[in-house]
């Protein structure tokens, strides 16, 4: 996945909507960070996976994927805020672990991340993000092609005053 292309589009858009919304100096790393869970949270509504006590299963694979893209936005943005102008992850991420574990570790290095807003604990959280996204069973170009089209979707909101 060209991840230095998702990281100058995220740029883009979030210069565009800091532009916008007059939030130019603003420190929106907490505000991120809670969009963040929120979305971990809708994906994981998404999936289904712990809701031991509902027999309907998960949604279709395309909302899934749409809502694990937002995870993608805002972790991204996050980058951007501690000063990064390239993101370069190992190939091979952590190991996968059973869904529901998979996103306990996602939401402990995101708070993990808040705590110390370290480069080491952004690349943690990005590598338990992406592997979440592939024990979901996406592929690094599904990802890409997915986070582009809602890319463009998030300019379309913008324009229409989302």
């Amino acid at each position: 996945m060209n991840i230095e292309k998702l990281l100058h589009m995220q740029l883009k858009l979030d210069q565009h909507i800091e532009s916008e919304h007059g939030l130019g100096e603003e420190d929106l790393v907490d505000r991120k960070i809670l969009a963040l869970l929120v979305e971990i949270g809708e994906l994981a509504n998404e999936t289904r996976s712990f809701k031991f006590w509902s027999k309907k299963g998960a949604s279709a694979k395309e909302v899934i994927l749409e809502e694990y893209v937002d995870g993608i936005h805002f972790i991204l943005s996050l980058g951007l805020e501690i000063g990064l102008q390239e993101i370069e992850l190992d190939e091979k991420h952590a190991d996968a672990k059973e869904l529901n574990e998979q996103f306990l570790l996602v939401y402990k290095a995101v708070t993990d991340f808040r705590e110390e807003r370290s480069v080491t604990h952004y690349f943690s959280l990005f590598n338990h993000y992406l592997t979440l996204g592939e024990t979901l069973g996406f592929s690094s170009s599904e990802v890409f092609d997915a986070y582009a089209e809602k890319n463009k979707v998030n300019y379309e909101r913008q324009e229409k005053g989302y």
